[in-house]
């Protein structure tokens, strides 16, 4: 029986820290990308096409301001939507804070009413800078693409795609404790 859904927004922080001192000129050491490169949210994305060094290549590029060559569409993709994270960091900033305030303890009895719910204590929502999937899901944890998070113009309300947040996480977490 699910107990508690944690939000982690690891990578997402450090990655804003990335965005905006490379928008401020500022370089970004290598180590520093070396660890982003290690972080859990961006080593589930990992497969034959898209590694560390995938990450590392892109993040270097940008930083460096030098011109990226990409092997795959997936690298492709994630060096182009860190370029656009930088475009307008009022608006990066605008995906970011509902993330930070974003409670999921009113999905926790809906998730227990499925079948399968039984099998996990926890789960685990991660907000990830990644390249093409919406979303990834690897053992007890949802990994959601933060490039995909679409901020409201009218209101506080955000969404992927065309489902609002929390049901879009709901609706994943299902999903989750069914396979």
């Amino acid at each position: 029986m699910v107990q508690r859904i944690k939000v982690n927004l690891d990578a997402v922080e450090a990655m804003l820290y990335f965005w905006q001192s490379t928008n401020d000129r500022e370089k970004v050491s290598e180590l520093f990308i070396f660890n982003v490169t290690d972080m859990k949210g961006l080593k589930y994305a990992y497969d034959n096409e898209f590694n560390s060094e995938s990450v590392r290549r892109a993040l270097s590029a940008v930083t460096n301001r030098e011109i990226f060559s990409s092997a795959n569409r997936k690298e492709g993709r994630f060096y182009n939507n860190n370029l656009w994270m930088m475009e307008d960091l009022s608006y990066t900033d605008m995906m970011v804070q509902p993330l930070k305030k974003l409670n999921l303890e009113s999905l926790v009895k809906k998730i227990n009413d499925c079948p399968g719910s039984e099998n996990f204590e926890e789960l685990e929502v991660i907000f990830s800078p990644l390249h093409l999937d919406e979303y990834l899901i690897k053992e007890n944890k949802l990994i959601i693409n933060f490039f995909r998070v679409k901020p409201s113009d009218i209101d506080e309300t955000v969404y992927i795609g065309d489902k609002e947040l929390t049901e879009f996480i709901g609706e994943k977490l299902k999903e989750l404790i069914n396979k």
